[in-house]
């Protein structure tokens, strides 16, 4: 498993929330993963087809119809009051360079990060010079995965064994560290199996109970999705 990305206590872009410009395959993705974690998830999009099809895809999300290159419109909608906003326009490159510049320099932003979607590389450079904090090139998978990642920023990589079941690889939690796999009782307290437990470069598969967290180790942990969510950050 690489070096990638737990439900956490949240931080302060959490807490302002998470809008979503672009309803593409990509932003679509997005969306669907935050909400699929309890997330609340603004939706904008200049087509008010693409917003129609994501309502009947999530009937409970709350999309509108705007135009990101428009400042106040991106005011009225709420756009401006989210901590995090992810800019899913492909074209035209423009609108794209416009919303990223908006979301990060109008007057009484509270925008903290944005993260743009890039199809080219001088896509990618003019995005970043106009003051995005991330720039991702596109895929419905990658979509998915920055959904994910918005949310569990201690998860390094999932793999989903079925709908229900998956493996997560992720840090140690500050409150693990310094324990025991028997202290922390994994399997009994959030009904989870330990795989593999330490370094990055040197996992023990199925270690021992005697095992004791480093504050640099890595877990591997099997369970049911929900309850993989379940496990701490801190």
């Amino acid at each position: 498993m690489s070096d990638w990305w737990q439900w956490s206590p949240k931080k302060e872009t959490d807490q302002l929330g998470f809008a979503v410009v672009g309803i593409g395959r990509f932003g679509s993705a997005v969306c669907r993963e935050l909400m699929r974690n309890g997330v609340e998830v603004l939706a904008i999009d200049s087509s008010e087809r693409a917003i129609d099809e994501l309502r009947q895809l999530e009937p409970s999300i709350e999309a509108r119809v705007v135009d990101s290159t428009d400042e106040e419109s991106m005011r009225e909608a709420g756009v401006l009051d989210m901590g995090t906003v992810v800019v899913g326009i492909s074209e035209p490159i423009e609108a794209s360079i416009t919303t990223t510049l908006i979301a990060k320099d109008s007057e009484g932003s509270k925008v903290q990060q944005v993260i743009a979607r890039a199809t080219s590389d001088l896509h990618e450079k003019m995005l970043t010079r106009v003051g995005a904090d991330r720039v991702v090139f596109p895929s419905r998978m990658q979509g998915e995965r920055l959904g994910l990642e918005l949310i569990r920023p201690n998860l390094i990589e999932r793999l989903e064994l079925d709908n229900q079941t998956g493996i997560d690889e992720i840090k140690v939690p500050a409150r693990f560290v310094g324990r025991s796999l028997r202290d922390l009782n994994l399997r009994k307290n959030y009904l989870v199996n330990v795989l593999a437990a330490g370094p990055t470069k040197g996992l023990t598969v199925n270690p021992p109970a005697t095992f004791v967290l480093k504050k640099h180790h890595v877990l591997v942990v099997m369970g049911l999705m929900e309850d993989l969510q379940k496990l701490p950050e801190s």
